[in-house]
């Protein structure tokens, strides 16, 4: 069995992300192999722990990628003041076939295109994808679960950091449909009685109030903020109120546009042209909708980059889910050609957290090899790029840790997912299986 099809059966998708499916990367053909190990969302360090703890898996990962994919060479991204994780590294590369990119202190340096242009000084087409351009990237902890599957055991487990407003900031591994209630109390639980949650970080991550949400294949950890936090109360509101809110306030200063870390790449990628879409320009939204086509999401406009609190990043969701509403696909006219002024544009990870309110809780989050048994985990169908897994299983059965409980037919995209407990499968919803212990 090759090692595609191994990545396929064992579900193993993109961790750090999108969790798009890693068989596919496997069976591309590339001159080079790439490590993501940058981590660059505050105050989320996971990455670092499992650098730190678990340097070999990680390395025998990357070179059976390298191997899959017929690539001659691989480069380990990662941060130059992640001194300990570069040194626990260091002895399991070979020096013939892989070596470091050095990467500096600022967001969003795990951003595939920023990460492929350091590593080769490759621009990728726009809208295109790493392996345009010769290139697979892979998250550190897709890698170790790479290392894994070639020994046929499949994805289970999620390694997860939990910070901010909790009394012992730490990573750990926990079974994939943990709820966050648990991860919380494994961090020693909030500090204070109302919070709110980011997860898998606060620029690009999502808010929830929902503790009974569950772990999935892609979430890379949780940041516990006290509800009535800057950045809580900024994000909690109404999508409807953050139009209005730059309809009346927007005076096009273009700040957001100028801290893009896409444009500065020279992608057409800009904000302040999308504010207009929302109705203080005289012209109409399918003319400006089209600046946000390339947009990654990465939150500096928003967060960072405008001086009223505006909400750019958002008015580009918006635009984007209207562009395809309409079926409209925007095509970037010149190659991209980066700024003058990107290096000098760069957003430092302690300025940003400032900016944020979140100083405060900068701190490690130590590895803890906890061996935590939840009560009961909920395992979603869609963990993935691609379909959804259908159900194989029916309420009632009794199931293993590592059982397919809902599968993905070929030639469909998409991966098995698998029971991260062992019990019986007590409910089956719409989008996730109950499995109780």
């Amino acid at each position: 069995m090759d090692l595609a099809t191994k990545l396929r059966e064992c579900g193993v998708v993109g961790a750090g992300g999108a969790g798009f499916p890693t068989y596919v990367k496997a069976s591309a053909r590339v001159e080079l192999l790439i490590a993501n190990g940058a981590e660059c969302e505050p105050l989320i360090h996971k990455d670092a722990e499992l650098m730190k703890h678990f340097p070999a898996e990680i390395v025998s990962g990357m070179e059976l990628m390298r191997k899959a994919t017929g690539a001659g060479r691989a480069r380990f991204g990662i941060k130059k003041k992640n001194a300990e994780a570069v040194e626990a590294i260091r002895p399991h590369l070979n020096p013939e076939t892989a070596d470091f990119v050095f990467l500096g202190d600022f967001y969003p340096s795990g951003d595939e295109y920023e990460l492929v242009y350091e590593a080769t000084g490759r621009l990728i087409p726009p809208a295109g994808i790493p392996l345009q351009v010769g290139c697979v990237v892979n998250n550190v902890e897709t890698l170790y679960n790479v290392h894994y599957a070639a020994q046929g055991v499949p994805v289970t487990r999620k390694f997860v950091s939990v910070a901010g407003a909790v009394r012992e900031p730490k990573a750990f591994w926990v079974p994939v449909g943990t709820p966050f209630r648990d991860l919380i109390a494994l961090a020693g639980g909030a500090t204070t009685s109302r919070v709110g949650v980011f997860v898998s970080g606060i620029m690009m991550g999502t808010l929830t109030f929902d503790l009974d949400e569950v772990v999935t294949r892609t979430t890379a950890g949780l940041i516990v903020l006290p509800e009535d936090h800057y950045l809580i109360m900024r994000m909690n509101r109404p999508i409807a109120a953050m139009n209005h809110i730059g309809k009346s306030a927007c005076d096009q200063c273009s700040y957001c546009t100028e801290f893009c870390p896409r444009y500065l790449l020279g992608y057409d990628v800009q904000p302040h042209k999308v504010m207009r879409s929302l109705g203080f320009s005289a012209t109409g939204a399918e003319i400006w909708n089209q600046w946000a086509e390339l947009c990654c999401g990465c939150g500096l406009c928003t967060l960072y980059a405008c001086p009223e609190d505006l909400f750019p990043k958002e008015a580009c969701d918006q635009a984007k889910s209207h562009l395809r509403a309409a079926g409209i696909k925007f095509q970037q006219a010149r190659p991209p050609m980066v700024h003058p002024m990107k290096a000098y544009r760069r957003v430092p990870l302690p300025l940003l957290r400032k900016r944020l309110k979140v100083e405060e809780y900068e701190s490690e989050t130590p590895y803890a090899p906890i061996e935590h048994r939840p009560a009961w985990v909920r395992i979603k169908w869609r963990q993935h790029a691609g379909r959804p897994a259908r159900p194989v299983v029916k309420e009632g059965d009794r199931v293993e840790p590592g059982a397919v409980v809902g599968q993905v037919d070929p030639p469909d995209l998409g991966v098995p997912v698998h029971a991260s407990i062992g019990g019986r499968v007590a409910r089956i919803a719409e989008e996730w299986v109950e499995i109780q212990s």
